[in-house]
């Protein structure tokens, strides 16, 4: 299978690099820089990320590009084409005037493969303080900007027996106009891809990959109702069949009729599932407890538990299937080595050591939207693949302050009402995430001529594409007021309905 390879020099958009090639249908992978793998004859070319750091800075994240240079075609993005000038020679200083956002960019080469197509002056996206100011031995200006001489360049044949480019701009972002164009101008037509690489083969490779790794043997996997476990179960499904066992918890913590309707669905599609009703159990531990993080512990830690128990139920089950996705694995490996992890992710490591499982991880390999291609390929039904995220904890950081059944079943209530009429009034697929916060605020209110002290309920919908940066969704005033009057009338204990207007950052997509 052809890839390219990302190195990562942990730029914070290095992912958005390999979300545009995976578009282009080639299979990537990104590595930490310093953890780079042999170029065997499937990796067709190396793309060097940008980064935080400086290569005139003692700490700069270096790497030895003989090791890629004239045996695979590269492609340096900021940082990256910063880090080829400065090894192989040139002059890397700081700008007198830093270039930050959208900027004008002009190139001289319209017959090379790169630039194939590229209009000779278009809009990119510049973010950097430091600047080439003279190009090493072998390399030729390709194109500049309004204020840089040197925003592209590239090896003349004499230097490499491959090509090497170096963009001073991020072609990666939306904002480059012409970045799509340019990176599959180097996939397609300077490292040779040929863009085969779907869902439809990713399903056959799969399901012949875990028949190989999994054999006779049985996998045990917890399903959480969402789209990864979803089509990763469906896959070992399609793999091994009946050797998969599958077990949905109620931790009293879903949204209103989910534990019936999963249950339901998973059935139609024939896994081999069980329901665990654990509602009361989690209550209890959950009794008096109001600390946000110390919640999290308590389900997180309750969940692991139950799954204890249950695989102890199935001792003929050696593996533990998991719903891990690309972005979980990328978030938990850093650039700067193993002391400085970006973020530990629940789906990677921990569980399987007191489990003495061997892990199985199906979409080890897929960002989300793949993971959705992926699904439709398997028949997973629509309205399992195009659910809002939900967060693992469920109402329990929905429900601000401690939690009882009673405010569950307070916010079970107002929240259906909510995403029902999201469904009715065709909004539901204009949203990325929709949820409603009971806050722990009481505020007078007036019904008929009585008097109310009652609970406030606090909306809140987001569009985003990865959830690391949202906007508030702009619904309709006229479909706020029906929500906001329905749940009033209908839900004994709120008096109040407020609509979140906060992006992230500052604020987060969750409450607590």
């Amino acid at each position: 299978m052809q890839k390219i390879l990302i190195l990562d020099f942990g730029s914070q958009v290095t992912q958005l690099i390999a979300r545009r090639v995976r578009e282009m249908n080639v299979y990537c992978e990104i590595v930490p820089y310093n953890k780079m793998p042999e170029l065997t004859p499937d990796i067709m070319g190396v793309i060097l990320s940008g980064s935080p750091f400086s290569v005139r800075w003692p700490n700069a994240l270096r790497l030895d590009l003989n090791q890629i240079a004239g045996k695979k075609p590269m492609l340096g993005i900021c940082y990256g084409a910063q880090l080829m000038a400065d090894f192989w020679g040139g002059e890397v200083g700081q700008s007198e005037k830093r270039e930050y956002g959208k900027v004008m960019f002009d190139h001289n080469k319209p017959e090379d493969p790169f630039f194939l197509d590229i209009s000779a002056r278009s809009q990119v996206w510049m973010s950097h303080s430091d600047s080439i100011l003279r190009l090493p031995e072998g390399f030729e200006v390709c194109g500049s900007s309004d204020t840089i001489p040197y925003a592209a360049f590239r090896s003349t044949g004499t230097r490499f027996d491959t090509p090497a480019y170096g963009i001073q701009f991020h072609p990666e972002v939306y904002h480059s106009l012409e970045g799509y164009a340019l990176l599959k101008n180097f996939v397609y037509n300077v490292c040779g891809c040929t863009g085969d690489w779907t869902a439809s083969h990713f399903v056959s490779d799969t399901v012949e990959a875990l028949r190989r790794q999994i054999g006779s043997d049985k996998v045990i996997m917890a399903l959480s109702g969402g789209v990864d476990s979803t089509v990763a179960a469906t896959l070992l499904h399609r793999a091994i069949g009946k050797q998969l066992f599958c077990f949905f918890v109620d931790n009293g913590l879903l949204r209103k009729g989910e534990f019936e309707q999963v249950l339901e669905s998973y059935k139609d599609m024939g896994l081999n599932i069980e329901g665990i009703d654990a509602k009361n159990r989690f209550y209890g531990e959950l009794a008096g407890v109001s600390d946000p993080e110390q919640k999290r512990k308590i389900i997180g830690k309750l969940f692991i538990d139950v799954f204890e128990e249950e695989s102890k139920a199935h001792p003929d089950c050696h593996w533990l299937g998991q719903g891990t996705i690309y972005p979980d694995v990328i978030e938990s490996v850093s650039v700067h080595g193993p002391s400085v992890t970006i973020k530990s992710h629940h789906n990677v490591g921990g569980l399987p050591d007191k489990l003495k499982l061997k892990v199985v991880e199906p979409l080890r390999s897929l960002f989300k939207d793949e993971v959705r291609r992926v699904g439709r390929e398997l028949g997973v039904p629509g309205q399992i693949l195009n659910r809002h995220p939900f967060p693992g904890p469920g109402l329990g950081i929905r429900i601000l302050g401690d939690i009882t059944p009673e405010k569950v079943q307070l916010l079970q209530e107002a929240d259906a009402i909510y995403v029902n009429k999201l469904k009715e009034h065709g909004l539901y697929d204009e949203v990325w995430q929709a949820g409603a916060i009971l806050l722990p605020v009481q505020s007078v209110g007036v019904m008929g001529d009585e008097r109310t002290y009652e609970r406030t309920l606090a909306l809140r919908a987001v569009n985003s594409t990865d959830g690391m940066t949202a906007e508030w969704s702009r619904l309709p005033h006229e479909f706020l007021a029906e929500v906001s009057s329905e749940i009033i009338n209908k839900v004994k204990g709120i008096n109040r309905v407020v609509y979140d207007i906060s992006t992230k950052p500052p604020a987060t997509i969750e409450w607590e």
